[in-house]
């Protein structure tokens, strides 16, 4: 097997920064698609259509969060038997888990078609944005399939120390969005289920671009369709180590969906201008994504390999990157916030309650990424459980009774502003306790 993509080798910080530069570069561009998209949204169909938009993305999340999370697992799997040298496992893990990726798209697609518009009357989603929800999202989920095959394919070729070719096809998955948005919505008169078709043809292509390059690779992990079945062992190896985050996920989203409901009850332009913060929070995400992948990466490869030093200092260096870098960009969003909502929507009350909520959030965003980095330092160790464990009960129980309690006695949407800084505050601190009580650096079981 070639030494390509082996983080078990070369310098720590050189291993990690060159595996996060690519993620963090497509993640910018996901981001400026994301930001364009609901700008275009925004200016193009009005603040209904914006407030319809942006308030769907908790429910995206919650639909495909399980298993993105037992993607995560199989990353895990993969990178591990890729530091071992050990070709046959990984051979059955890659073939293993692009099966289930076949499997999962089908399954959302079907789920979310059909229980969405259920979802959104639990939401308390308002009645005069509730038919442009359903028609964004039922079309978002029609086209499920190239999202999970993306990130299924992406989480394969990251396994093994590739994050350039994701990059690439991010790239031209963001820039055809763009286009295709504004295609879809001024020259066909597609108003909200274009937005939504836009993204869907985008994502499916950017997986087709996954899928050969998977096919074509001269590497140990290329992928046959004569080898594309279901090995029953991997597999439950994959959800031993995925199910957890997935379930963890999964769970968050739907406390991060009771959240929304209390965002819906103070009516459209609270809608608005939250929502025009969540495009705005992405950028803080950007190293966030960008180091947690590495970290996960870079720990399963050096301790399938052994080398469990290494994985220790590069964990605490990939940590620190990524609370710095956070940190910086939330600074940057605090200030220029008034400038940063107001071009998405140009109701003086959105941009009020959106830059409430960006100036309570940023300057907390160092939590944010020490709990997701410590996290993924945990699941590349394969002690998945400790940050499942760790976010349902900070993350879901306690962020739900925190709103559940004060949003009916103070009657003020910055409740669910507070109730993140909170509730990342508490994760941080379990999270820390365990990392330098524990011993995460033994006990990886390869099934």
């Amino acid at each position: 097997m070639e030494a390509k993509g082996r983080m078990s080798e070369g310098p720590i910080a050189g291993n990690i920064l060159r595996f996060a530069w690519p993620i963090l570069l497509g993640n910018v561009f996901q981001q400026l698609y994301n930001v364009a998209d609901t700008l275009i949204v925004g200016n193009l169909l009005g603040n209904k259509a914006l407030a319809a938009v942006s308030s769907t993305g908790s429910l995206v999340f919650l639909m495909i969060s399980l298993f993105n999370g037992i993607s995560l697992g199989a990353g895990v799997v993969i990178s591990r038997y890729f530091g071992a040298q050990e070709t046959k496992e990984m051979r059955l893990a890659v073939h293993t888990d692009l099966c289930f990726g076949l499997t999962a798209g089908v399954l959302l697609t079907v789920l979310g078609t059909t229980l969405t518009p259920k979802i959104l009357v639990l939401m308390d989603t308002p009645e005069d944005v509730m038919e442009l929800s359903i028609a964004y999202l039922q079309t978002y989920y029609a086209g499920a399939i190239g999202l999970v095959l993306y990130n299924t394919c992406t989480g394969i070729m990251q396994a093994v120390g590739d994050s350039r070719h994701p990059l690439q096809y991010l790239m031209i998955s963001s820039c055809l969005n763009v286009v295709l948005d504004i295609v879809m919505i001024t020259v066909f008169g597609l108003g909200v289920r274009g937005a939504a078709l836009a993204t869907i043809i985008a994502q499916l292509i950017s997986a087709v671009l996954c899928l050969i390059r998977l096919a074509r690779v001269k590497e140990d992990y290329r992928i046959s369709l004569r080898e594309l079945r279901f090995n029953g062992g991997i597999l439950k190896t994959i959800l031993r180590y995925g199910l957890p985050s997935g379930l963890q996920n999964s769970i968050i989203a739907i406390a991060n969906v009771v959240v929304q409901s209390n965002i819906n009850y103070f009516g459209e332009m609270a809608m608005a201008g939250c929502g025009a913060y969540s495009k705005v929070e992405g950028f803080g995400f950007l190293p966030i994504t960008s180091f947690t992948m590495a970290l996960t990466t870079f720990v399963g490869q050096n301790l399938g390999a052994g080398e469990h030093e290494r994985a220790k200092r590069g964990a605490k260096f990939g940590v620190i990157c990524c609370i710095l870098s956070a940190e910086a960009i939330g600074l940057i969003i605090f200030f220029l916030a008034p400038y940063l909502i107001s071009a998405f929507t140009d109701e003086a009350d959105a941009i009020a309650i959106g830059v409430q909520r960006a100036r309570i959030c940023s300057v907390f965003y160092c939590l944010l990424a020490c709990s997701h980095g410590l996290s993924a330092v945990l699941r590349g160790a394969g002690k998945a459980m400790v940050p499942m464990v760790t976010m349902l009960a900070f993350w879901c129980v306690i962020r739900v009774t925190f709103l559940s309690v004060l949003t009916p006695i103070l009657q003020n949407v910055a409740v669910t502003h507070w109730v993140y800084p909170f509730t990342w505050s508490l994760s941080t601190v379990a999270l820390l306790i365990y990392y330098f009580k524990a011993d995460w650096l033994h006990g990886f079981d390869r099934g």
